[in-house]
């Protein structure tokens, strides 16, 4: 079994029991307590999971430094995003004035918006050409284009957003934490899905099952901030943090 197939079978097997010792890691890998001792140690220095004497814990969170690109991420949990998206159109209001961010699960509430009166402003580029047209009253954001998440981002595109406010925002995120909040990779995309936070009446984020429980750079907004529309919850810890909707329950 080669190195990265047994962390695999480890850290799934923690995420299922929490806590795993030395000698129940060597007999689900088929190694020694030796080797799955050594296993234990580098994911420690990994940072995917807590090394204690005889064994290894779950972590309360994981830390997300990196973002996949725009075409990898629209390939991973499709079906939890299209639900999300389809869930969350349902929200929208032919006298809404809306914000919608950049990101690949907004991207499924723009494919399911049809015949609205109501207005969007996005900072998402790809959004803006398909909001268009559906014959959709869309502004977008000025600023600095990321080419990773085809994003307007940056001091320009938070500052065209002060003279809006905003009956509903709908944003992504990388990371979600009942500590650390809602998080993002991106200095200069936080500010933007900050300020839409703080100039709408509600907040709602679009976030699979997979973005709970983990931490990237930069918080833009306290978890008690905004609503979460997900497909399911794996941790109940959240349920009296904030509004959660699981379309997939």
């Amino acid at each position: 079994m080669i190195t990265e197939e047994r962390y695999r079978i480890i850290l799934d097997e923690l995420k299922a029991k929490k806590i795993i010792t030395i000698q129940e890691c060597a007999e689900i890998t088929g190694t020694s307590e030796s080797t799955a001792r050594r296993d234990i140690i580098t994911l420690d220095e990994m940072g995917k999971l807590k090394r204690v004497h005889g064994g290894a814990t779950v972590l309360d969170h994981e830390y997300v430094s990196d973002e996949a690109s725009v075409s990898e991420r629209e390939q991973q949990s499709v079906d939890e995003k299209r639900a999300i998206g389809k869930y969350a159109v349902n929200m929208i209001n032919d006298d809404d004035f809306i914000f919608v961010d950049a990101g690949t699960s907004t991207g499924w509430l723009i494919e399911y918006i049809e015949n609205t009166k109501a207005t969007i402003v996005t900072n998402g580029i790809a959004h803006a050409k398909k909001l268009i047209a559906k014959g959709i009253k869309t502004y977008i954001l000025g600023g600095l284009v990321k080419a990773g998440t085809e994003a307007v981002i940056g001091g320009e595109a938070v500052n065209g957003m002060k003279k809006f406010n905003f009956t509903k925002c709908f944003l992504g995120t990388n990371g979600i934490h009942p500590e650390y909040g809602f998080s993002t990779v991106d200095v200069e995309e936080a500010l933007v899905k900050q300020e839409a936070v703080n100039r709408s009446y509600a907040a709602v984020v679009l976030a699979d099952h997979s973005k709970f429980d983990k931490v990237t750079a930069v918080t833009f907004a306290d978890i008690k901030r905004a609503c979460i529309i997900t497909d399911r919850l794996a941790n109940d810890r959240y349920v009296d943090l904030t509004i959660i909707k699981e379309v997939l329950k």
